[in-house]
């Protein structure tokens, strides 16, 4: 009888040969959607979704320029994620497999080409390359055109210019009233007119029903409903005559904006409220184009508050904001007096160039939790494109800047971040990222530079300058990359860098470093054995989970690496191959802070930039897209580069 069978040494070729496709297969790249997220003036975002890469070899290499002109600027390469785990209470998500990454300082509205090219030593399947053209947001202003009304306060007895009128909603609707019919009269402004406010204090006599008012009534508030567009904002703008201050006497919300897209104000003063701008509830109603320009917040409770998630395109630029906290002491143990100035949520918004001090927090992004419709969001919901940049920090009892709650392209550079009674930049957590922090500046920190935890995901630390230490807190993060920074240590018992990541492709390289003399380890890395690329261990019933359950689940997968020297922990781990040893003799004028951690120390009594020759300077490594412009051999470490300028923080002239 003929067998016919085939040979043994046929079936084990035939199954390598399938093994082999199989795994050719799973490490090839697909590529997927791709998306250009809403632009801001000066960045731009993109996300591409991919299948396959199971061996994380594939990159996405980006290319720019202005449309119609020929040669191409590299970028900054897209952030590789894959499925990172974010895991902790009711924190849960699981990142795509994808791309994602920015382009930064571009000039604000230029139609500008954008090149992204995939490739993949595996090979490419699918469309290997993207060529997108999107134009960059302007600066919002009044349009030409539109109607002016002119406000005046209760008191005003001179002649008025016309048409004028008594208070701000006397000239935002057709009439107003001190009592139970105060939302009867229908809106006098259309999109593209102007109200001026005169100088004078506008401060209702709230608690008074009936006869002269400014129609607030009891609860204090302005409740604005009209809805101008991006071209032509309601405006309501300070007329240049002196000072218009509104002065909530106490009242918790001063402007109730939920309902009003596209309003604009500059050159006011708001004071004496729990709460300046309401302007988003997740869950229930929001509102986009919100413009507040050359603006001073004084003795408040919270300035800008939006988490709903369909709120874009907010620009608060050039504003003071002055909380309750003491003015010259830094002291974490008094009340919540004031939150912060700002927190936001959304898309495509833009804070910068503001001059922030006296609250718990300075500048946020929503801790929204999951973004809506996890564990595949609604595109124009999830929190992204969202710019913190050249804003002036200081005297903060908790952080300068939390990307909380944010999920890619989460953008936060060349802030200046002094005096924080907690830790200066946080991620707590971030829903695969990339959250950027290039070029900030940490000063008197008292718990630590950054606050990285609750299983953030895609963190980038560029060229930043932190006389703080960098220490793990509770929850391990995902696909975390330091480079270019330099990390000051002062003289106590702390070690100065440590690590507790998920994921064996975080990283850390060309940095400086001034270890503590006095501590027992200098340099940390806690990942999973090397073996392992990533780990994130759910436990049973993982959303009840505590945090500290949560910790003490997830410690046991990662392996505690602790080091002395940086040469020890580069050769032991593999990071930080190129980083340097550095002190405080580096900078032009820069000094440890004093044991008292409540001391409040002025920016304008240091010079961080370094001096020609010392080991902070061409020590850096080529960032395209980030450190293009640097003058040396290589680029400087730290915020500041030699020959280049310093940034302006806080608000411009």
């Amino acid at each position: 009888m003929h067998n016919s069978k085939p040979p043994r040494s046929i079936l084990i070729l035939t199954c390598l040969l399938f093994l082999t496709v199989g795994l050719q297969g799973a490490n090839k790249v697909i590529a997927k959607e791709f998306y250009a997220e809403p632009p801001t003036l000066i960045s731009l975002g993109f996300e591409w979704q991919i299948d396959g890469d199971d061996n994380h070899n594939a990159t996405v290499s980006v290319f720019y320029r202005k449309k119609g002109t020929q040669p191409w600027k590299e970028g900054l390469p897209l952030l590789r994620l894959d499925h990172e785990r974010i895991n902790e209470r009711a924190h849960q998500y699981v990142t795509p497999n994808m791309f994602s990454g920015s382009i930064f300082d571009l000039e604000p509205g230029v139609d500008y080409e954008c090149r992204l090219v995939l490739a993949d030593p595996d090979g490419v399947g699918g469309k290997a390359e993207n060529i997108v053209t999107v134009r960059t947001r302007v600066e919002p202003k009044p349009a030409i055109g539109g109607k002016v009304y002119h406000a005046y306060p209760l008191d005003y007895k001179g002649k008025k210019e016309e048409p004028g009128f008594t208070g701000l909603l006397g000239a935002y609707y057709t009439g107003t009233t001190h009592s139970d019919n105060f939302n009867i009269f229908p809106a006098r402004v259309q999109p593209g007119d102007t109200i001026l406010v005169h100088a004078g204090l506008y401060k209702d006599d709230r608690f008074s029903y009936g006869g002269a008012g400014l129609g607030t009534v009891s609860s204090g508030t302005y409740f604005l409903t009209q809805s101008g567009t991006a071209e032509k904002p309601i405006v309501i703008k300070g007329a240049g005559d002196g000072e218009a201050i509104f002065d909530g006497d106490g009242a918790y919300n001063l402007f109730n904006i939920l309902a009003a897209n596209y309003n604009y104000f500059e050159g006011l003063t708001f004071r004496n409220t729990d709460l300046v701008f309401e302007a988003g509830l997740k869950n229930i109603i929001g509102s986009s184009g919100l413009t507040v320009k050359k603006c001073r917040f004084e003795n408040i409770g919270r300035g800008i508050y939006t988490d709903w998630s369909g709120s874009k395109n907010y620009y608060i630029a050039d504003n003071v904001f002055v909380g309750r906290f003491k003015a010259d002491v830094l002291d974490p143990s008094v009340k919540l007096v004031s939150e912060y100035a700002v927190k936001v949520y959304g898309q495509g918004h833009v804070v910068a160039y503001n001059n922030i001090s006296r609250f718990h927090d300075g500048v946020d992004v929503a801790t929204y939790g999951t973004p809506d419709g996890g564990p595949n969001p609604i595109r124009d919901r999830l929190p992204v494109s969202i710019d913190f940049y050249n804003n002036d920090i200081s005297n903060v009892l908790d952080n300068c800047i939390e990307a909380d709650g944010g999920a890619r392209n989460i953008r936060i550079f060349r802030n200046r971040c002094f005096n924080h009674g907690s830790r200066a930049l946080s991620v707590q957590p971030s829903y695969g990222g990339p959250v950027y922090f290039i070029r900030n500046i940490v000063y008197n920190a008292a718990q630590g530079a950054v606050k990285f935890t609750a299983s953030a995901a895609g963190i980038v630390v560029y060229h930043n300058t932190l006389i703080a230490a960098v220490t793990p807190m509770l929850l391990a993060v995902s696909n975390l990359h330091f480079r270019n920074n330099l990390i000051i240590g002062k003289d106590n018992t702390r070690e100065l860098f440590s690590i507790e990541t998920k994921t064996n492709y975080s990283s850390s390289d060309y940095n400086g470093f001034r270890p503590n003399p006095s501590a027992q380890f200098s340099f940390a890395w806690s990942s999973p054995p090397f073996s392992i690329r990533a780990d994130a261990p759910v436990a049973p019933g993982g959303a009840q989970l505590s945090t500290q359950e949560q910790v003490a689940f997830e410690a046991p997968s990662r392996e505690t690496r602790r080091f002395k020297t940086l040469k020890e922990f580069s050769a032991a781990t593999g990071q930080d191959k190129h980083s340097v040893l550095v002190d405080y003799d580096i900078f032009q004028k820069v000094s440890p802070t004093g044991p008292d951690s409540k001391t409040l120390y002025k920016p304008e009594d240091f010079d961080f930039q370094l001096r020609p020759g010392s080991a902070g300077v061409d020590a850096g490594v080529r960032l395209t897209g980030v450190n293009d412009d640097f003058t040396g051999v290589a680029p400087d470490l730290g915020a500041y580069e030699i020959g280049q300028p310093i940034p302006h923080y806080g608000p411009r002239p």
